[in-house]
């Protein structure tokens, strides 16, 4: 299949892209290289998961360039992964959110509908669910309850997709991400920004004094549901992508502080603004449709982010 992956030097995107490459598809990707965090790490992860693969300097929210793109290129499937991410910055910078999140998405599915490319799989995020579900959260709830403007933002593009999808037959496949981690992560991510902190010596923000939890799921566990999405069309479904087992984020802290040899300064503090106390992931519809399993525990996952960290970072 010929595939165009959005956001192709973003983490999960650019490891997407990577498989997808060698699963044999020809594979074309996009992404606006924003400053939101390092622009070196972006196009790190470029040079050495990807090499070789046509990457467009483009934004989502630029029809006019997105159509030229689609006039010279026929898809099969898009993989969306293009967002403004981060539930904390959408309480500074929330119109950076809708533009790209929800204008960017419909403006993607509109460049598609017109140029007939009838597939998409779209990357969505757990923080969907809000406060409206007791855990595990199950795909069949209304999810019409989000505590931040990132979640409201994404639940929108689900919404759209919908849309599109009653409209022009467009099938798009929503993939709700459960706390992903691993190598080549972002920098405003819990792993990324507290193994700096640590091996620092500066302090560490633990909120609601620890009492939180997050279904962490491994990168290649993402990538290994998110491909197996692309093969399997599905009209339009919300499916859950994680690990299935919530962990507690002082033990979290613990396992890192083992793994990188030095101990943390936590500087505890209340629940933060558009945070939830809890993610954990029913998979039971990922594997009747996907066949999805995770096989990354997090004892190991966190053992082999943190031997991509040294040699990345510590090297």
């Amino acid at each position: 299949m010929k595939i165009l992956v959005t956001g192709g030097a973003g983490f999960i995107g650019s490891a997407t892209a990577r498989r997808l490459v060698a699963d044999g598809h020809e594979v074309i990707t996009i992404d606006n290289f924003n400053t939101y965090y390092d622009l070196k790490l972006k196009r790190d992860r470029v040079a050495t998961l990807i090499p070789g693969v046509q990457m467009y300097e483009l934004d989502i929210t630029d029809e006019t360039a997105l159509s030229k793109l689609f006039t010279e290129n026929t898809f099969d499937v898009v993989c969306h992964f293009a967002a403004q991410a981060g539930v904390r910055y959408s309480v500074q910078a929330p119109e950076v959110y809708v533009t790209t999140n929800v204008l960017g998405m419909q403006t993607l599915l509109e460049v598609m509908q017109k140029h007939h490319v009838s597939r998409m799989v779209y990357a969505s995020t757990s923080s969907a669910y809000g406060t409206s579900t007791v855990t595990p959260f199950t795909e069949d709830v209304p999810a019409d309850r989000p505590v931040s403007v990132y979640a409201a933002t994404k639940r929108a593009g689900e919404l759209l997709a919908h849309s599109y999808f009653d409209q022009y037959g467009i099938e798009t496949t929503c993939l709700r991400f459960f706390t992903v981690y691993g190598p080549w992560s972002r920098p405003d991510m819990a792993m990324l920004k507290f193994s700096h902190h640590i091996t620092a010596g500066k302090p560490i923000d633990i909120y609601n004094h620890g009492d939180l939890k997050r279904d962490f799921t491994y990168i290649d566990d993402i990538v290994e549901g998110f491909v197996a999405a692309v093969q399997q069309p599905l009209k339009y479904n919300i499916i859950n992508i994680g690990y299935g087992a919530p962990v507690k984020l002082l033990d979290f802290v613990e396992l890192l502080e083992t793994a990188l040899g030095k101990p943390a300064i936590k500087n505890m503090l209340p629940m933060q603004q558009g945070d939830v106390y809890e993610t954990y992931a029913d998979t039971t519809k990922a594997k009747e449709l996907l066949g999805f399993a995770p096989k990354m525990d997090f004892k190991n996952g966190v053992t082999a982010f943190v031997d991509w960290y040294r040699g990345y970072y510590l090297t």
